[in-house]
C-alpha cells in the first residue's frame, strides 16, 4: 500500500531500511527529531486546549468557564466569519453570518465580555485569526491591562498566518506584501510589548483539511515559514530576536504511523532550515513548537459516535509525535457546533491519554522503530522535494500567485475523493459498515437574534464614544500605514478609543487595497 504522501509503505521494515544511527538523537537536542524538550511529557503533559466560540461574547465566556472547570489548560478562540474578514456585525456583507462559526467581536466591549472573570495572567489563549490577527491581539492586551495584567505576563498565540489563506482557506483581506508587513510589525511589537506571546502559528492544518497530504502539509507550511522569516529579516529584525516565538499548527489524521513520522520529520527539517539557511544561533529559534488539532475533515455525519474512536487515534498520533498543545474535535462537529457534552468528551479523550495510557512515562516512544524511522525519512524526502519546487518560482508568494500549492492540494484532494468513492479508501460508516438507519441527533443551534443584538450594541457604542477622537486616531493609522511606521501602536490607540475591528480594517483597506486572486481558466 502507499502512504497518503504517495510513497510505498513496505509490509515489513528492518535494519536495512534505516540508517545505523536512527533513533539515537537525544530529545531536546538539535535537530530535535525526538522532541523539542529533554523531558517532554514526563514532567507535565501537553497543553490541553478546546477550540470554542459561538454566538455572543457572553455565551462564549460561559463555555470557557465550563471548559476551565472541566480541566482545560488553555483557551482557543473561534471567531465568526465577519470578524475573520475584518467586518463589523452591522456591515451589510455580514448579514446572516454573525455568530455562526465562532464568536462575534466588534470592539473592546465584546472582548471585555469574552474574557470576563478569566485570569489572563494564568491562562494561555490561542486565537484563530489571521488577516485581522494583530487587531484582536491588541484588544486582548487592552482588556488585560484593564485587569491589571501587563503584556509581559500574557501568554498565548495568534494564528496570524496569512499565506495559507491564499493557498487553502480564503479569509484574506490585503495583498501579500502589506500582509507580510503587518506580520513583521506584529513580530517587532510583541518582542517589545508581549514577549511571551507566540506571534504566529504557521498553519498546515487548513491545507490538510483542503486535501493536502502529510508531505504537502509540512512542505508548504515550512515554505511559508521561510517566507515569514525572510520578511522579518528584511524589516530589520535579527533571526534570534523573533525565531523563538514562531510556532506551527498541524493536523493529526487517523493514519497513525505516517502522522507520527510527519511530526518528527517537520522538527528535523525546521531545525536545519533555521540553522543552516538563516544562521540562527539560539536553540529556541531552531525548535519547531506546534499545536495540533485532530482532523475535522475525517469526521463523518454518518454514525457520528464513531468519530470518538477516530479522534482518539488522531490524538494518540499527535501525542506520540510530540505536540506541545492539542485540541480534540468533538464527535458531532461534522453536523454542527459541539454541544457542552460532546466538548467535554473531547477533553476527556486527552485526559485519558495523559493520565491512563502511560504515554507520558517516556519520551518519543517510537524512536528506533524501523517503520517509524523509515517513514520519517520518507516524509522528509518527499517534503524537501516539494519545498524545492516551491522555491523554483522564486518565493512562496510567487508560487502562491502562480497557483502552485493550491493546484497540488486540489490534485491530492481529488485523488482521495475518488479513492473513497471507489471504496479503495475505507471510511467506516460511509462506504463500508453503513447503518441501515441513523439515530436522530439534536445539534446546537445559534439563535438568529444574536445579529440584531450585536447591531444594537454597535449603535450604542458609536453613540457613546468620542467620535472626533476616534476619527483622528483612524486618520493617524492611515498615515502610518501609508508610510513605514509600525502600525500596531496606532491601531491600539484607535481601539482604546472604541474604534471597531471593521473600522480599523477598512482604514487599512483604504491604504493597502484588497487581494483579488487571478482567475485561471
Amino acid at each position: 500500500m502507499n502512504a497518503e504522501s504517495g510513497f510505498p509503505i513496505q509490509p515489513v521494515y528492518g535494519p536495512s531500511d534505516v540508517p545505523a544511527d536512527a533513533g539515537t538523537d537525544q530529545p531536546g537536542e538539535y535537530p530535535y527529531t525526538r522532541g523539542v524538550y529533554p523531558t517532554m511529557y514526563t514532567k507535565r503533559p501537553w497543553t490541553m486546549r478546546q477550540y470554542a466560540g459561538f454566538g455572543t461574547a457572553a455565551e462564549s465566556n460561559a463555555r470557557y468557564h465550563q471548559l476551565l472547570a472541566a480541566g482545560t489548560m488553555g483557551l482557543s478562540v473561534a471567531f465568526d466569519l465577519p470578524t475573520q474578514m475584518g467586518y463589523d456585525s452591522d456591515d451589510p456583507i455580514a448579514h446572516g453570518e454573525v455568530g455562526k462559526v465562532g464568536v462575534a467581536i466588534d470592539s473592546i466591549d465584546d472582548m471585555r465580555r469574552l474574557f470576563d472573570g478569566i485570569p489572563l495572567d494564568q491562562v494561555s489563549t490561542s486565537m484563530t485569526i489571521n488577516a485581522p490577527g494583530s487587531v484582536l491581539l491588541l484588544l486582548y492586551q487592552l482588556v488585560a491591562e484593564e485587569h491589571g495584567v501587563p503584556g509581559t505576563a500574557l501568554s498565548g498565540t495568534i494564528q496570524n498566518d496569512i499565506l495559507k489563506e491564499y493557498i487553502a482557506r480564503g479569509t484574506y483581506i490585503f495583498p501579500p506584501k502589506p500582509s507580510l508587513r503587518l506580520v513583521a510589525d506584529t513580530f517587532a511589537y510583541c518582542r517589545a510589548e508581549i514577549p511571551k506571546w507566540n506571534t504566529i502559528s504557521i498553519s498546515g492544518y487548513h491545507m490538510a483539511e483542503a486535501g493536502a497530504t502529510p508531505a504537502q502539509e509540512i512542505a508548504f507550511t515550512l515554505a511559508n515559514g521561510i517566507e515569514y522569516v525572510r520578511a522579518a529579516i528584511a524589516a530589520g529584525l535579527a533571526v534570534d530576536d523573533f525565531g523563538p516565538r514562531l510556532s506551527f499548527f498541524f493536523v493529526a489524521r487517523t493514519t497513525l504511523l505516517e502522522e507520527i513520522a510527519k511530526f518528527r520529520a517537520a522538527r528535523r527539517m525546521w531545525a536545519r532550515i533555521m540553522r543552516d539557511d538563516f544562521g540562527a544561533k539560539d536553540p529556541k529559534s531552531m525548535m519547531l513548537r506546534f499545536h495540533t488539532q485532530t482532523a475535522g475533515v475525517q469526521l463523518t455525519a454518518q454514525q457520528p459516535e464513531v468519530n470518538l474512536i477516530r479522534v482518539a487515534i488522531q490524538a494518540l498520533g499527535a501525542v506520540a509525535g510530540g505536540t506541545q498543545s492539542l485540541h480534540t474535535n468533538a464527535y458531532d462537529e461534522a453536523i454542527a457546533l459541539p454541544t457542552e457534552k460532546s466538548a467535554r468528551l473531547a477533553l476527556r479523550t486527552q485526559q485519558v491519554l495523559a493520565y491512563e495510557s502511560g504515554l507520558t512515562g517516556t519520551v518519543d516512544p517510537f524512536a528506533g522503530s524501523y517503520a517509524v524511522e523509515a517513514l520519517t525519512d520518507a516524509v522528509e524526502r518527499e517534503a524537501t522535494a516539494l519545498i524545492d519546487r516551491v522555491f523554483e518560482y522564486g518565493s512562496a508568494v510567487d508560487a502562491i500567485e502562480q497557483g502552485f500549492q493550491k493546484g497540488e492540494i486540489e490534485t491530492s484532494a481529488y485523488r482521495i475523493a475518488n479513492e473513497i468513492d471507489s471504496g479503495e479508501r475505507v471510511v467506516v460508516g460511509v462506504n463500508r459498515f453503513a447503518a441501515e438507519s441513523e439515530e436522530k441527533y439534536e445539534p446546537l443551534r445559534v439563535d438568529p437574534a444574536i445579529e440584531a443584538a450585536q447591531v444594537a450594541r454597535l449603535a450604542k457604542l458609536r453613540a457613546e464614544r468620542d467620535e472626533p477622537a476616534v476619527q483622528a486616531a483612524l486618520a493617524d493609522l492611515a498615515k502610518g500605514a501609508a508610510g513605514s511606521a509600525n502600525v500596531l501602536p496606532l491601531m491600539k490607540a484607535a481601539l482604546r478609543l472604541r474604534a471597531t475591528v471593521g473600522e480599523v480594517c477598512h482604514t487599512l483597506r483604504g491604504v493597502w487595497g484588497v487581494y483579488r486572486p487571478v482567475e485561471r481558466f
